[in-house]
């Protein structure tokens, strides 16, 4: 029977799990792509007040039609209003007419190349400059190599994860996924810190008790952080399909949390405890 101590004595083969998949996720980034959100690679969100049913892909098809060339997403229809993104230029004049007695625009928000390229710029701005300040605070902190590389380390597979995720199920990146992957960088450096603290700083017990006693809060923090954010994503999916930006926040956060278990409990401790062996 594996026992969580006789778990923790083997770490050693855990560490390669999260190295393993992080590859993957990598790989699925560049062979799959991220799917940008309209604020980012530019074009029209439609919102259309529907006068008879209508389903999504015949929507998409009489939209499509007036827009030749372009992608036509359908992204929702619920109380008889449909949200309609469509990249590129649109006119939305000609898209009115082709929706005659099927639904009227209400509203429309375009956004431009220029726009959307300065949007992009600003989120690799963000990312790096979390990252950066992340990494000075935990080198201040623990004022030491290895165990700090271990915390980058695991952030940034994280991240990797999380990202490869959004590629694998088709969530775009947008403006709001890059806030839950910000919020991912400082959960995951807090849990991180948490057991580097406690595994290197405390004295009592042996180095096995020390991990037990973090993992013990840290996987009540993961499971909890993880049940609300599932919920959050049921009620939006089965309650609220409108609010699907809601919806991909929530599955962000849900891949990168998952995540965070494995590069912390399996990889960063996995390291913690071999750098400790070494040192004695």
């Amino acid at each position: 029977m594996i026992t969580l101590e006789r778990f923790l004595e083997s770490y050693k083969p855990l560490i390669a799990i999260p190295l393993v998949i992080t590859i993957i996720s990598l790989v699925l980034i560049a062979t799959m792509g991220i799917n940008e959100g309209i604020e980012l690679k530019g074009g029209t969100v439609v919102v259309i007040e529907l006068e008879k049913s209508v389903s999504q892909n015949e929507l998409q098809s009489i939209i499509s039609s007036t827009v030749p060339g372009q992608q036509v997403d359908v992204k929702s229809i619920n109380n008889d209003q449909a949200t309609v993104d469509i990249t590129g230029d649109t006119d939305v004049v000609k898209i009115s007419a082709a929706l005659k007695e099927t639904g009227t625009i209400t509203s429309y928000r375009s956004v431009g190349p220029v726009l959307s390229a300065e949007s992009m710029t600003q989120i690799y701005y963000a990312l790096a400059f979390a990252f950066i300040f992340m990494s000075i605070t935990v080198f201040i902190i623990f004022r030491d190599v290895v165990p700090s590389m271990a915390i980058i380390l695991a952030a940034i597979s994280d991240i990797v994860i999380a990202v490869g995720g959004m590629s694998l199920f088709g969530i775009p990146l947008s403006i709001a996924s890059v806030g839950a992957l910000l919020m991912l960088i400082g959960y995951s450096v807090d849990t991180d810190i948490l057991l580097t603290t406690r595994v290197l700083k405390r004295k009592e017990g042996t180095i096995t008790q020390r991990a037990k006693d973090a993992m013990k809060t840290g996987i009540t923090m993961a499971i909890t952080s993880t049940s609300s954010m599932v919920a959050l994503y049921l009620v939006v999916v089965f309650l609220i399909p409108a609010a699907q930006t809601l919806a991909d926040i929530a599955a962000v956060l849900i891949i990168g949390l998952v995540a965070d278990i494995m590069t912390t409990w399996l990889m960063n401790l996995g390291i913690l405890r071999w750098y400790t062996e070494a040192r004695q």
